[in-house]
């Protein structure tokens, strides 16, 4: 059975474009001063972490709730889901049908969603 927030989050609208209200993270992210890789990674890091802010909303009206962990140097997305996610027989359904879609959706170099206990 697919939860009802699935589909609520597989129609979120897209990130706003940059340059709008920053977020706190995005006010972290643009204080370092680090390489040009570093700075791809980060900037790939805060997109992946858009879209997993506009889907925290629904996975908290079910109970649970995800966080992303970092993104891989093999651009691979980790995340950790909390409260009823946890040991949740959908859980599985709700990384790949939710959150992995959406994410490699809008942040087309990501390929894959993982999750991390």
């Amino acid at each position: 059975m697919i939860n009802r927030w699935l589909f609520r989050a597989l129609q979120c609208p897209p990130a706003p474009p940059p340059g709008g209200d920053a977020t706190p993270f995005e006010n972290m992210m643009s204080q370092d001063t680090t390489t040009s890789s570093d700075t791809e990674q980060k900037s790939l890091f805060r997109r992946v972490a858009e879209v997993v802010e506009r889907i925290r909303p629904a996975v908290q009206s079910d109970g649970g709730d995800v966080e992303l962990v970092e993104v891989t140097a093999d651009n691979i997305a980790r995340v950790r889901l909390h409260g009823a996610c946890v040991g949740c027989p959908s859980a599985t359904m709700t990384l790949q049908l939710g959150i992995e879609r959406n994410v490699r959706e809008r942040v087309p170099e990501i390929v894959a969603v993982q999750q991390v206990h």
